[in-house]
C-alpha cells in the first residue's frame, strides 16, 4: 500500500484495541533498565570519543526478544518487548543529551585563561543527576500533547524510521517465519559488515576525495555503513533526495565558492576562519562557515514546523483541558491504545520542572534561566520530534539546535545584564536541559511510534519512560567525572589522549565568543534566508537545512537507500507493493539493527581493551586500514555490493507491474 493511501486508511494495529495482553511488566521493566544503564554509559564514552552515539531502540528490541525468549519461552508478548525497548533506549538519549553539553564545564576548568580570570565553577555529580532528570523530565512532559498528531494525524507522511524499524523487528521475531528470516539475516548481514570495516577497520568507514583545482573547496564522500543505507530506504527517496540538497549545496557550491574567494585575497583570514581562506579545505569551510549556515537553516527550519504544528498543539492543549473540567465519559470511550498521560498531570509535571529548575543550586539559573530553559525546551521538542519523524534519531541534528539555543540564550541574558562567569554557568545550563529535552522527546517520539504500530498503551509507555530515564541519570556525574579523570576533554589534561568531546567543544566556543561579542552572525542569519527561501519554493525545508548542517557523507549513504526504495515502488505491481515494500523494510530494519549492536560491542572493547583502542585508533584513516590505500575502493564495492542485494532482496519473485 502506498503512502497516501495508507495515510487515508484507517490504521489497525498489530494488537487491537479491545484486547488486553501483559505489556508492563516486571520482567520488562528491570531489563529494559538495565539496557538503559549499559548503553548510557557505553554511548557516553563512545560520544565523546568520536563525537557520535548509537541507537538504542532497535538493539534494545533485539536484545529484549532473545532474553526473554531464552528465559521465558513462547511467554512474552510483543507489548512486553515493546516496553523493553522503551525502557532501554532511553539511556542511550540521556547519553547524547549530556555528553554535548556538560563536558563544557569541564574544558573552562582546565582553561588556564579562564581560570585567571576567576573561572573556577565546577558541576557536580548531583548536578549532573538533577540536570538529567529535569531535562529529561521536560522532554518527555513537553512530547505527550504532540503524540496525536505526530504519530497518528501524520501516519504515512512522517515514517520515524527507527521506531518503524523497531515494530517490524518485533513482529517479525513474534512471528517468526518467512518474517523473522527477513530480519534476523538483515541484522546477521549488517554485523558481519560491521565488524569487518568498524571492529577490524579492514576497510574505511567514510570513503571521500576532496577536490583540487576544478571545484576546489568542496568534497564528495559517502559514509558507506548498513545502517544509513537502512534509513534510507525507510525514509524514501523524498526525504532523502531534500537532505541530500542541502548537503549538495553547501559541499558542492558555497565551499567551493568561498574557496574561489580566498583565492581572489590570499593570505586573508576572515572570522571566524583562525587561517587564511585561501588555505582551508573542505573540513575547514565546514567548521568555520557552512556549519553556521546549517545552524541558522535549522532554526528556521524549526520555527516554521513549529508554526505549521500550532494548530494541532493548541487543539491537543484544548482537548486536554476539557478533560480536565469535562466529565469522566469521554475518557471512558476513549480506546486502550489513544489514551496519554491525563493533561493535569502533564501541566503539573511541567510546572514542577519549572520550579524545580528554578530553585537548583549551583546552576545559576533561578527565573530567567528557567523560564528560557523551558521556552527553548518547548520550541526544539516540537521540532526535534518532527526531525526524527522525517530521518530517524541518528541523523537528528541535535547540535545545531542546542547551538541555536545558546546563541539566542546568550544575547539575552546579556540584554539583562547576565554575563561574565555567571552569564557562561547560566547560558550552559539552559543548554544542558534543552539538549537533554530535545534528545528525549525524540527517543520518546520514536518509541510511541513503535507502540502505536504495535497497539501499545501509550499512557503506560510515556510513565516507563521516566524509568528509563531515572536508572541512567544516576550513572552519568559518575561516568562524566571517570572519563575527565581518566582522560580529560581537552589537550594536555591528562598524560593519555583525551577525549575531545567534539560537540561540548563547540558549545563552549560559542558560549564564549557571544560573551565576547566574537561570534559570526553573518552566515548564521543568511542560513535562516536560505531556509526560508527554499519554504518559499513550497518545499519543507526542515530535510533540507538538516542536510546543509550534517555533512555530505552522511547524506549520500541515505539517497542510495532512498534510491532503493523508489525503484521497488516504480517496478512492483501496484497490489504486490505493500509485501515486497515490506520485505525490503524488514530486511533494512535487520540491517540497522546489526550495525548497532557491534557499534555498542566496538565501544565496550574500546573503552576496556587497551591494547584494542590502540588498535582502532592506529587504523582509523582512510587509507590506515588494513588495506591501505585500497581501502577506500573496498569500501565502494562492499557497499555496492550490500546496496544491490537490499534491492534484490526487496525485488525477489516480483514482475515488473503492469499499466496502473
Amino acid at each position: 500500500m502506498d503512502e497516501n493511501n495508507a495515510a487515508n486508511t484507517k490504521f489497525e494495529p498489530v494488537i487491537p484495541a479491545d484486547r488486553n495482553i501483559p505489556e508492563v511488566t516486571i520482567k520488562a521493566l528491570v531489563l529494559g533498565s538495565l539496557i538503559s544503564v549499559l548503553f548510557g554509559v557505553a554511548n557516553a564514552y563512545l560520544g565523546l570519543k568520536f563525537g557520535m552515539t548509537v541507537s538504542a531502540s532497535i538493539p534494545a528490541a533485539v536484545i529484549s526478544m532473545a532474553v526473554l525468549r531464552i528465559l521465558f519461552g513462547r511467554n512474552v508478548t510483543v507489548l512486553e518487548n515493546n516496553i523493553v525497548q522503551t525502557v532501554g533506549s532511553a539511556g542511550e538519549s540521556l547519553a547524547a543529551g549530556i555528553i554535548f553539553t556538560i563536558p563544557a564545564f569541564f574544558i573552562w576548568s582546565a582553561n588556564q585563561e579562564l581560570a585567571a580570570a576567576g573561572y573556577f565553577h565546577e558541576v557536580s555529580k548531583m548536578q549532573i543527576f538533577w540536570l538529567s532528570m529535569l531535562g529529561g523530565s521536560l522532554g518527555i512532559l513537553l512530547m505527550i500533547p504532540l503524540r496525536k498528531y505526530l504519530v497518528e494525524t501524520e501516519h504515512g507522511k512522517l515514517r520515524f524510521p527507527e521506531g518503524t524499524a523497531c515494530a517490524e523487528i518485533i513482529v517479525a521475531g513474534d512471528e517468526g517465519g518467512g518474517k523473522a528470516k527477513m530480519v534476523f539475516s538483515g541484522i546477521g548481514l549488517g554485523a558481519l559488515y560491521k565488524v569487518a570495516y568498524d571492529m577490524l577497520r579492514v576497510w574505511s568507514q567514510t570513503p571521500s576525495y576532496d577536490f583540487k583545482g576544478f571545484l576546489k573547496g568542496g568534497t564528495i564522500g559517502i559514509d558507506a555503513t548498513p545502517a544509513l543505507l537502512g534509513v534510507g530506504y525507510i525514509i524514501g527517496p523524498r526525504i532523502a533526495a531534500l537532505m541530500l540538497s542541502g548537503a549538495v549545496l553547501g559541499y558542492l557550491g558555497i565551499g567551493p565558492l568561498l574557496s574561489f574567494i580566498g583565492e581572489q585575497i590570499p593570505g586573508i583570514v576572515i572570522a571566524p576562519g583562525t587561517i587564511p581562506l585561501s588555505e582551508m579545505g573542505p573540513a575547514q569551510l565546514r567548521g568555520s562557515y557552512i556549519k553556521y549556515l546549517g545552524v541558522g537553516a535549522v532554526a528556521i527550519g524549526g520555527f516554521v514546523s513549529l508554526i505549521k504544528s500550532f494548530p494541532v498543539i493548541i487543539s491537543s492543549f484544548r482537548k486536554g483541558f476539557v478533560q480536565l473540567i469535562g466529565s469522566k465519559s469521554a475518557e471512558i470511550d476513549t480506546p486502550r491504545t489513544d489514551k496519554d498521560i491525563p493533561m493535569k498531570w502533564v501541566l503539573l509535571g511541567v510546572v514542577g520542572v519549572v520550579i524545580a529548575i528554578w530553585m537548583l543550586p549551583g546552576t545559576e539559573l533561578h527565573f530567567l534561566g528557567a523560564a528560557l530553559a523551558v521556552l527553548f525546551g518547548f520550541f526544539f521538542v516540537v521540532v526535534a520530534a518532527r526531525i526524527v519523524g522525517i530521518v530517524g534519531s541518528s541523523s537528528s541534528p541535535v547540535s545545531g539546535m542546542t547551538i541555536a539555543t545558546l546563541l539566542v540564550t546568550c544575547m539575552i541574558l546579556i540584554y539583562f545584564g547576565v554575563e561574565g562567569v555567571e552569564g557562561m554557568v547560566t547560558a550552559m545550563s539552559v543548554g544542558a536541559v534543552v539538549c537533554i529535552a530535545v534528545c528525549m522527546s525524540g527517543d520518546i517520539a520514536q518509541d510511541l511510534k513503535t507502540g502505536y504500530l504495535l497497539g501499545a498503551t501509550p499512557w503506560r509507555q510515556q510513565l516507563t519512560e521516566f524509568i528509563g530515564l531515572l536508572f541512567p541519570a544516576m550513572a552519568m556525574g559518575f561516568t562524566l567525572y571517570y572519563l575527565n579523570e581518566a582522560f580529560g576533554f581537552v589537550e594536555g589534561a591528562t598524560v593519555r589522549e583525551p577525549l575531545l568531546a567534539p560537540q561540548a567543544n563547540v558549545m563552549a566556543v560559542v558560549v564564549q565568543g557571544i560573551m565576547n561579542a566574537q561570534l559570526p552572525w553573518q552566515p548564521i542569519i543568511v542560513g535562516g534566508f536560505i531556509a526560508l527561501a527554499v519554504e518559499l519554493l513550497g518545499i519543507s525545508s526542515l530535510p533540507f537545512a538538516i542536510g546543509l548542517y550534517l555533512p555530505l557523507s552522511l547524506s549520500t549513504p541515505i539517497m542510495a537507500g532512498g534510491l532503493v526504495a523508489m525503484l521497488v515502488k516504480k517496478y512492483v505491481k501496484k497490489e504486490e507493493y505493500g509485501e515486497k515494500n515490506l520485505a525490503g523494510t524488514l530486511f533494512a530494519s535487520g540491517m540497522v539493527a546489526g550495525d548497532a549492536l557491534i557499534g555498542v560491542v566496538v565501544a565496550f572493547m574500546i573503552g576496556s581493551w587497551g591494547a584494542y583502542e590502540t588498535f582502532y585508533n592506529a587504523h582509523e584513516g582512510m587509507a590506515d586500514t588494513l588495506t591501505g590505500s585500497f581501502g577506500p575502493w573496498l569500501a565502494l564495492i562492499a557497499f555496492g555490493l550490500l546496496t544491490v542485494l537490499l534491492a534484490r532482496l526487496a525485488f525477489k519473485g516480483v514482475a515488473k507491474k503492469q499499466d496502473r
